[in-house]
């Protein structure tokens, strides 16, 4: 969503005032401005006097009358949305509530009034789609939000309905009503359901979140227990209530390896009473549990901060999802839905946390835009099948498999207490850098090693005999390797056997494409990059001067950054990477000539690859410095690369365009998805 956006941020400055940060952002600039911090006037709010408002339009005047106060404020506002208006398009306003200020929180920002409109209307800001709200929260947690694809979006279901639940003075759910809006607003998206009695219990929802949903749809009465948000869920045994506290609830979510990217805390309806203005009444137990959950890492939580009408609810819900099913925008859909139930007088209820700059929980898999899908697919099916590509593998290749880099680098961090910024503790060259000054490279080889192994035990030690537990690295890949093959999806190592090609290069270490390709019946061979002066006494594997020239029955796998048989050739610090550069740029003859070649003469097809990473940087430099530049302007290339992701980088939106610019001159074009994505397209199109 190419949209304007403001940020305000609100930070305790005493007892009775905050501090206001503003930072706007306009659709036709990359530039970010942000006014001195120190030019705003204090905002002052009588808290006390708000919370007793409870008229809305109250609410909303008193707020709106604080914070466009200042001319400093009032200004910028007016600006940036009446650009918005001009480029024709959305004003995106983020809220920020430091957390020295959680007390905020407790306010209805939602009811803010529009200061542009006539006071006499007393105009709501936040009923119409040409803005976009929602309050915008940090984490502790620095794993990045790794967005999924529309296709594969799943959701799973759990509505509480303890048979005791009047004990706690509360009305039955009336849950088949309620799965029907569940099922209404999720539409296509598939769905696990934990509604029939004695299923909504924690230990049961935790253990179906291991499937990585990524919508949890919670349905569930709650309430404020000495301040503590608390939802009552069901007891598996009994299926009478247990109540669960809200920081419980987080912990448990913390222990996830992936959390949900959405989790809507619905309100409950009771049974029986018909009436459509029924009210739920949960203290604002839902509201307060939303802020916990996003600072724990949940990408975005939509809750109820009051005790809404269970006609409002029916209304908002489907709008919400059938709008966040368009694009993924989730303050988009929140808008629309709002403006769905604004005649409502409970319209302003609904309250929605993020973590998500870009607002955004999926994305679609293609080409920068469907022109330049539809020239390069053509291009690149005629270079594969004329044996004119040539497939450069990176690590994410094996992800699924031996686990991501970054899994290993955020290991040896906690491991070896890696000192530096906690953003960094996710790039392995830095952390393997400091492994390497700390403890040796012996050392670092070694943790390599076993990381592998229990990566391989972890997903496949149920197949896999006792006796393979000590047997070599390279047969316990093997042998996991072929279990990886035989599942029912075709693998990308099986896609890239299939292509017939001479020559594969990667920079992943182990040998899971030759393995590949021998199960495709062809007889491949490998070589590995003689890098640094331990690489250049050990024997060669593939002698061009003296063995036949790669073809597509006996294809050479050139392992550019080393191979486990020989440990000391990995590159993997810091220094590696920059010797490795020095030392291919320097002595052209260290790549044999069939490869040299091939990254000159044939379409580049690159997967498994971040393109702001060490591994690409510099194996994309070693490529463009060579000579051939002219021929390589003849293939197509492609580049498949998962979009930038949520809080790794400040501005995914713009990381995107600096991408493609940067690679534009180079002609390599990129396939924004991941390598399923990219594999399930090229197969589509191969057939």
């Amino acid at each position: 969503m190419n949209a304007a956006e403001l940020e305000i941020a609100l930070h305790r400055r005493d007892a009775e005032s905050y501090h206001v940060d503003l930072r706007f952002h306009l659709p036709a600039s990359d530039a970010d401005v942000r006014p001195a911090a120190r030019e705003l006037e204090p905002l002052r709010l009588d808290r006390a006097a708000l919370l007793a408002a409870a008229d809305p339009v109250a609410h909303g005047r008193e707020l709106a009358q604080r914070l466009f106060t200042d001319a400093k404020i009032a200004d910028p506002f007016d600006k940036v949305r009446a650009i918005a208006a001009s480029h024709d398009a959305p004003l995106r306003i983020r809220l920020f509530i430091g957390p020295s200020a959680p007390e905020l929180h407790n306010l209805r920002w939602e009811t803010l009034l529009d200061p542009a409109a006539d006071p006499a209307t007393e105009t709501p800001l936040l009923t119409n789609e040409n803005i976009v709200f929602s309050r915008y929260l940090s984490s502790l947690d620095w794993r990045p939000v790794r967005l999924r694809p529309q296709r594969d979006l799943t959701a799973l279901v759990v509505i509480a309905n303890p048979s005791n639940i009047a004990k706690w003075n509360m009305a039955a759910v009336n849950v088949e009503q309620e799965l029907e809006t569940a099922r209404t607003g999720l539409g296509d998206i598939p769905c696990t359901e934990l509604a029939e009695p004695g299923r909504a219990t924690l230990d049961n929802m935790m253990l179906h979140l291991r499937a990585e949903p990524d919508i949890l749809y919670i349905v569930a009465h709650g309430a404020l227990r000495e301040s503590e948000p608390v939802l009552y869920l069901e007891d598996g045994e009994s299926g009478k209530t247990k109540p669960i506290r809200g920081s419980e609830l987080v912990t448990r979510l913390r222990e996830l390896p992936v959390r949900p990217r959405l989790i809507v805390l619905a309100s409950c309806q009771s049974a029986g009473l018909g009436s459509s203005d029924l009210t739920a009444h949960d203290e604002g137990a839902l509201a307060a549990l939303g802020p916990q959950l996003a600072e724990a890492g949940v990408p975005a939580v939509l809750a109820m901060q009051g005790n809404i009408s269970m006609e409002t609810v029916r209304q908002f819900m489907p709008v919400f999802f059938t709008e966040l099913r368009r694009d993924g925008q989730i303050d988009r859909a929140l808008a629309a839905a709002r403006s769905r139930v604004r005649e409502r007088p409970d319209w302003w209820m609904p309250v929605l946390y993020m973590r998500l700059k870009s607002g955004r929980i999926w994305y679609v898999p293609g080409f920068g835009d469907d022109r330049q899908g539809l020239k390069q697919w053509p291009a690149l099916l005629n270079a594969i099948q004329r044996k004119k590509c040539t497939p450069i593998l990176g690590p994410g290749i094996g992800d699924n498999l031996l686990g991501s880099r970054r899994e290993i680098a955020s290991r040896w961090a906690e491991t070896y207490a890696f000192p530096l910024e906690p953003h960094q503790r996710e790039d392995l060259p830095q952390v393997a850098q400091f492994v390497d000054v700390i403890q040796q490279r012996f050392q670092l080889e070694s943790e390599l090693e076993n990381h592998l192994r229990r990566e391989v035990w972890q997903k496949f030690g149920a197949a896999l005999t006792p006796a393979m537990e000590a047997a070599p690295l390279q047969e316990l890949l093997s042998a996991a390797g072929a279990l990886y093959r035989s599942q029912s999806e075709p693998t990308i190592y099986q896609l890239l056997a299939q292509l017939d090609l001479p020559i594969y290069i990667t920079t992943s270490p182990d040998n899971l494409l030759f393995d590949a390709l021998a199960a495709q019946g062809k007889k491949p061979i490998y070589e590995f990059c003689r890098w640094n002066t331990e690489g250049e006494q050990l024997p060669l594997l593939y002698d061009e001067g003296h063995d036949d020239p790669p073809s597509a029955q006996r294809p050479l796998i050139y392992h550019l950054f080393g191979h486990l048989s020989a440990p000391e050739t990995l590159v993997l610090t810091e220094d590696n990477y920059f010797d490795y550069l020095i030392g291919v740029t320097s002595n052209n003859d260290l790549i044999p000539s069939e490869v040299r070649r091939a990254l000159s003469d044939t379409g580049l097809l690159f997967l498994g690859f971040r393109l702001d990473d060490w591994d690409f940087r510099v194996l994309f430099r070693s490529i463009v410095q060579r000579e051939g530049g002219n021929r390589r302007s003849r293939y197509p290339h492609i580049a498949a690369q998962i979009n930038p992701e949520e809080e790794r980088i400040l501005e995914p939106a713009g990381a995107r365009q600096y991408l493609e610019a940067r690679f534009q001159h180079t002609h390599v074009s990129i396939f924004w998805g991941s390598v399923e994505d990219f594999q399930s397209e090229l197969l589509e199109r191969l057939h």
